[in-house]
């Protein structure tokens, strides 16, 4: 059909009543609709039906349920609420590469450069994970994930009293530069990117990365790579915390400083909202949250006295893939819109970078089922589909033991040929933003972002983020957000297959499980003897104690803890020594009671 034969508005709304009335109503009457309201997993109310008369503004049209608080009066500044009494498709939507990046941030999409394929593993010593990144990079992986295990996440040492039963089971244990060096040997720092899930100790950590790889002769200012240091969802949502908010939140501009300055390909913060829906968040929530959080950080470095534009293009973020596949794709091209709205009109960045929302996918791993875990292919492939379709820079796809344990290395691998699978055979990377011009997804992408607005407007009225969250407010919405799934899920109102329909009553579980061996933690334990015995007590006493003393001046450029974290790092002062001073100084953070 020609552009000239396009149906105009009128016939649209003739033709739909027609449809209705001839079509629809006879349909009904023959087979009603399997429930009496259909709605995305953030309570978004699915319409039966959508087209151009979606693009409407605003106030001509119902509003659609859920998503968000409702008592917050929109005051007509379409930046602080998202409405769209203007929308306008050629705006709003735009082209690929150009703002407001709804379509995504490159021309090309995946035609010049597929995403990276960042495989997140970890378990045991430093060796096993050393061997598992290996056969990773050898079957096709294109870019590096480190977990890192339960005591290492709390700052504490392998022999640590406290790490007791824990060492290895959920990523690999580091405990000292030596370690580390263990770890990355061999691997190809100075052409592939790195990231690190870490958090309240994730500045050491970083330390012993760049000087393990100095040591080898890779300058840090070449090395590329992500540090998960998004301290903030750790209060809302995952509570891996240390320290106080203040003092916490000091770590992580510290790190930005210190990478703005020093590691110019190194993005210094991953802002997280994938451990807010593990936490039971809506999409919605999930967006709203991390884009807050994502603010409260680019409020500390200005404060620091960093510029927008200096900080902002290194900036990244961290999202959840589930399995309510429309609402995960229109929640992904809302998310670049809202952030290019906020970094030029709220931060007034200049430098088109800085307003890119760039970001990496991990499939979600709280949707995986240990009943009938095979069903998890599905799911994950699914998740993954809908991350390449809403534009992910990296993606992490789970394997489908992962409700059990560690991955097995069969199953890592199952796991990244989903993705490879996905990049190769179907297609979908061919052509930019598939999806695009969708009138269900564009409707779904606008419905979000309304939405996501209205969190940030509640935010913003309480304080912020960090006065938000010290008030509770993100922990009582997820709350109430997974207690409504839960609800739902045990009415049978939400389906999951394999629990509460379609269950194996006499199913027995026959797949392979990935175990720790007592050899690994006895090469932890000996390695970390051997660096005590060895170092130069000297120079780590001198280390520690520049570190206490940096810590207890406030923070600022002055007092900047990276250098003495490196300077402690080459010293092989241990993660634990480390931590211990930070907690005689910050003091530990313990989350009030909720009333």
């Amino acid at each position: 059909m020609s552009d000239r034969e396009q149906p105009s508005a009128n016939a649209w709304s003739a033709g739909r009543q027609s449809w209705k009335d001839e079509r629809l109503q006879p349909a009904l009457t023959r087979a009603p609709e399997r429930r009496p309201r259909f709605s995305t997993l953030s309570d978004v109310e699915v319409e039966r039906l959508y087209g151009p008369w979606d693009w409407e503004p605003a106030a001509d049209r119902e509003p659609r349920g859920g998503g968000g608080p409702t008592a917050v009066d929109h005051r007509g500044d379409r930046l602080a609420t998202g409405r769209w009494d203007d929308f306008d498709p050629a705006r709003d939507i735009g082209l690929p590469g150009e703002p407001p990046f709804t379509r995504g941030i490159h021309p090309t999409g995946y035609r010049s450069r597929l995403w990276t394929m960042r495989m997140f593993a970890g378990f045991g010593a430093a060796e096993d994970t050393n061997a598992r990144f290996k056969q990773l990079l050898a079957a096709g992986q294109t870019g590096l994930s480190i977990a890192y295990d339960m005591p290492t996440l709390y700052g504490y040492d392998t022999d640590a009293p406290e790490a007791d039963g824990e060492f290895g089971t959920c990523g690999v244990a580091v405990s000292s530069l030596a370690d580390m060096e263990v770890l990355l040997d061999g691997l190809p720092l100075e052409r592939i990117s790195t990231s690190m899930t870490i958090n309240s100790p994730a500045a050491p950590i970083w330390a012993m990365y760049i000087a393990a790889a100095e040591k080898r002769g890779v300058p840090r200012a070449a090395l590329e790579g992500t540090t998960q240091n998004d301290i903030l969802k750790e209060f809302v949502a995952q509570k891996e915390f240390l320290f106080p908010p203040e003092e916490s939140m000091r770590l992580v501009t510290d790190t930005i400083e210190f990478g703005t300055r020093e590691l110019p390909r190194w993005n210094t913060i991953s802002i997280s909202g994938y451990h807010i829906r593990e936490a039971g968040s809506t999409a919605v929530q999930e967006l709203a949250f991390t884009i807050a959080d994502g603010m409260a950080y680019t409020e500390a470095a200005l404060a620091r006295g960093l510029r927008v534009d200096d900080f902002a293009p290194r900036l990244s973020f961290f999202f959840n893939a589930h399995n309510d596949f429309f609402e995960e794709i229109a929640k992904y091209r809302a998310a670049r819109r809202v952030w290019f709205k906020l970094m030029t009109e709220r931060f007034r960045a200049e430098n088109e970078r800085s307003t890119w929302m760039r970001f990496h996918t991990q499939t979600a791993g709280v949707s995986l089922t240990a009943q009938q875990p095979l069903n998890n292919l599905t799911r994950v492939a699914v998740q993954a589909l809908a991350a390449v379709l809403g534009g992910t820079q990296s993606l992490h796809t789970d394997a489908y033991d992962e409700a059990w344990a560690v991955p097995s290395a069969e199953a890592a691998l199952l796991a990244l040929r989903q993705q490879q699978i996905i990049a190769e055979e179907t297609g979908v990377a061919s052509t930019v933003d598939p999806l695009g011009g969708s009138w269900f997804v564009e409707s779904l992408t606008n419905e979000t972002e309304r939405a996501v607005w209205r969190y940030l407007d509640e935010i913003d009225a309480r304080g912020g983020m960090v006065e938000a969250i010290k008030a509770g407010y993100p922990q009582r919405e997820i709350a109430d957000a997974a207690y409504r799934f839960q609800r739902e899920l045990d009415a049978g109102d939400r389906v999951i297959v394999g629990v509460n329909r379609y269950a194996d009553p006499d199913e027995e579980l026959t797949i392979p499980l990935l175990e720790v061996s007592e050899e690994s933690l006895r090469a932890q334990m000996s390695r970390l003897e051997r660096v005590r015995r060895e170092r130069d007590a000297a120079e780590v006493e001198t280390a520690l104690a520049g570190l206490r003393e940096a810590a207890r001046r406030p923070g600022s450029s002055q007092s900047n803890l990276m250098p003495h974290f490196l300077r402690c790092a080459n010293a092989y002062a241990t993660l634990g020594e480390q931590c211990a001073i930070l907690r005689e100084v910050f003091g530990e953070y313990r989350e009030p009671v909720a009333v």
